[in-house]
């Protein structure tokens, strides 16, 4: 009984998540404005919440800086984007791999609000996009990264990519740590069929800018300072140090 209650919870939750998808993506492609297209996917992504039974608890938005700043956040599931899309002002762009720009729909909608999609295994196509994140950067744009750039089936910190703290030392912005709790509850690793759960975002103390010249000095500092804020605040396993 317990197995056919959870296939059917699974069935409806993307059932939601498809009606909410296509409605959305039917929003930001007719309605004008970056900033009314977030707002769009905003209210799609917390209406999916509410509906999926997965509450959503966000804590510390009054610690972004009015200004740009990078927002860095821990990566446990696949819902991690949807649920910073929920919990975050829409003034903020996504970082993401490429391979979502390949996703049906999903792909479309990313484009569409301003998501910067960057390619991990090309070497040559990876420079570029980073060149083109730092523009964006530069340009005054706040940006919302996963530095690990994937997530491990057992709960932990995996390492932190530099292309994040590179961009936020580069643009002489803060960086806003995010802890994110629940989603690898709500939906693990390697499974299909989610779960109803509580959801935390909890937004920690922005790190400003190093007093150093060096924007690499500046963005190795950057790194360790915000994972060792988010491993602090996780109470989960280092799995870098594995």
């Amino acid at each position: 009984m317990r197995g056919m209650m959870q296939i059917a919870y699974g069935a409806y939750t993307y059932v939601v998540f498809a009606v909410l998808g296509c409605a959305a993506l039917l929003g930001v492609v007719v309605v004008p404005g970056l900033g009314r297209r977030r707002r769009i996917a905003r209210t799609a992504a917390r209406l999916f919440l509410r509906l999926a039974g997965m509450q959503l608890a966000v804590k510390g938005l009054d610690r972004l800086p009015a200004s740009q700043c990078v927002v860095v956040a821990n990566h446990a599931s696949y819902l991690d984007g949807l649920v910073l899309t929920a919990a975050l002002p829409p003034r903020f762009g996504f970082v993401i791999k490429r391979e979502m720009a390949e996703v049906p729909l999903a792909g479309s909608l990313l484009h569409r609000i301003g998501a910067e999609f960057v390619e991990r295994f090309d070497r040559h196509k990876g420079a570029a996009d980073t060149r083109r994140v730092l523009r964006k950067a530069a340009a005054g744009q706040s940006l919302v990264f996963f530095p690990e750039g994937t997530f491990s089936p057992q709960p932990g910190l995996l390492k932190f990519h530099a292309g994040a703290f590179h961009t936020a030392a580069r643009a002489g912005c803060p960086v806003v740590p995010a802890a994110v709790q629940g989603t690898r509850q709500a939906l693990p690793p390697g499974q299909l069929l989610p779960h109803a759960a509580r959801i935390t975002v909890e937004l920690l103390l922005p790190i400003v800018q190093p007093s150093t010249e060096d924007s690499g000095t500046a963005a190795a500092e950057l790194r360790e300072r915000a994972r060792q804020a988010i491993l602090h605040h996780l109470c989960e396993r280092d799995l870098a140090a594995a």
